[in-house]
């Protein structure tokens, strides 16, 4: 009796509205269909999307003081941000609307970022000391990230491509990509270069690589790490005060400040200075966010903290939202790692999984870097944390990275689950199915034995 009240009170509200019981139910389902042929595959790959763009717009809105200082203006910066939040959006609608197959065609995208990256240091701008960008048209774009998306796509149809014959040409193949391109970025940008390599690596191992390959690799890169920490601390200083070094001295920087910081006293470690005032503003933030937060448009920090709206924003994150909405933002970029793990693991063909697997690994680790750097657990290394902290190209080819997933979700699993279910909808009884594959079986089995003859009363039947 109170479900019937409640359904004429439901439809005494449309009617007092002047909108027939008919029509609202048609406008709701129209919406919901709508809804649906829009926004295609794994709905809790665009539910963790959604929520990283809400929670990217409150903070880039709040953190963003000081270019509404410089420019005067309120607007601008969080009207560019959601710009390119909605060109995103775009670009993952028409991605994931693309056959995953045709996605092959990224080793051409990564031949033109090869050009972009040569390119840069000629024609680059400089922003922040740093040479990775080019001015086109009003904006900037940032060769790097186009180089990482696609050299991550190349890896996955090299992996895909193995057969047990090519294996070695392929694995030579993808070791000289991965070292020319990761090499080319590490001039101006050598976190994104270890970031692209370790996720290309990883890649490998999940592609079933020779594990021998992969140690004589994995010793490698041990060598030249330590080779690279050795000339940090023999380079004289002078030769980076100018020059191609020059970008080696921020490094050295940063290395010196984040091992002698234990070593220090209890007052010079509390003592801000030039080498240390990222470091320690990011820790103030955290400690001033406690449980709770001060919430949104409340800190104090992002006026003092360097990049509060890009590669610190995690530590306004936790100023503003508390330690509870700073594990709500692990535990986003740990459900897309896990999910993506549930498609590639459902995924028949190899050359989806794989991208799958490459996309969610490049997202994540990226939110964990940025994440340990704003709590001082690495060095300061310029990651900004992917879709949340402001930026455009990089914005742009995160999106990217969510359209590739989705598209293989699509067209790796989904397709196959709508052939399914329109079999079911459509097709056959379960009786009448059984009954035409027994007739098939006879009638196959006639034709490889051609002296019995086929029995025509079951034929009409």
């Amino acid at each position: 009796m109170l479900n019937d009240n409640n359904q004429m009170d439901a439809s005494d509200q449309r009617y007092e509205s002047g909108q027939p019981h008919d029509e609202a139910v048609e406008t709701e389902s129209s919406i919901g269909d709508f809804g649906r042929k829009v926004f295609k595959g794994d709905k809790v790959i665009w539910l963790v999307f959604i929520i990283l763009c809400i929670i990217s717009l409150v903070e880039i809105f709040s953190a963003t003081s000081t270019i509404v200082y410089r420019q005067q203006n309120m607007w601008e910066p969080i009207l560019r941000h959601a710009t390119f939040l909605i060109g995103g959006v775009g670009v993952i609608l028409l991605i994931h609307n693309i056959p995953y197959r045709y996605f092959s065609s990224l080793i051409f995208v990564l031949l033109g970022a090869f050009i972009l990256l040569i390119l840069t240091p000629l024609i680059g701008k400089s922003i922040n000391g740093a040479d990775r960008f080019i001015p086109f048209m009003g904006f900037t774009i940032q060769p790097s990230e186009i180089a990482k998306i696609s050299l991550m796509g190349t890896i996955a149809f090299l992996l895909s491509k193995q057969n047990g014959e090519n294996d070695g040409v392929l694995f030579r193949w993808m070791i000289g990509l991965m070292v020319i391109i990761c090499g080319i970025i590490a001039i101006d940008n050598l976190s994104t270069a270890l970031l692209l390599f370790g996720v290309c690596y990883l890649l490998m191992f999940i592609g079933n690589v020779k594990f021998l390959r992969l140690l004589k690799v994995a010793g490698a890169g041990i060598v030249a790490i330590v080779l690279f920490v050795l000339m940090l601390n023999v380079i004289p200083e002078k030769w980076t005060e100018s020059g191609p070094l020059k970008r080696l001295e921020t490094w050295q920087n940063r290395l010196t400040d984040f091992s002698t910081h234990k070593e220090l006293s209890e007052e010079e470690y509390y003592t801000i200075t030039d080498e240390n005032y990222q470091v320690a503003h990011a820790k103030i933030a955290i400690a001033n966010g406690g449980a709770l937060g001060v919430f949104p448009g409340n800190s104090t920090e992002r006026d003092f903290l360097p990049q509060a709206y890009s590669d610190f924003i995690y530590a306004i994150i936790i100023e503003e939202m508390g330690l509870l909405g700073g594990i709500l933002v692990l535990l986003l970029y740990v459900i897309l790692l896990i999910r993506g793990g549930m498609i590639a693991r459902k995924t028949e063909k190899l050359f989806p999984k794989y991208l799958v697997m490459g996309s969610t690994l490049m997202l994540s680790i990226q939110a964990f870097v940025n994440m340990a750097v704003a709590v001082n657990l690495i060095p300061v290394t310029g990651q900004p944390l992917p879709l949340i902290s402001r930026g455009g190209t990089s914005t742009l080819i995160t999106c990217a990275y969510f359209g590739l997933i989705l598209s293989a979700d699509r067209f790796g699993i989904g397709k196959k689950k709508e052939d399914d279910a329109a079999v079911t909808e459509t097709g056959p009884d379960k009786e009448e199915r059984n009954d035409i594959d027994d007739l098939s079986e006879r009638i196959i089995e006639s034709v490889e034995k051609p002296e019995d003859n086929v029995d025509f009363e079951i034929i009409q039947a």
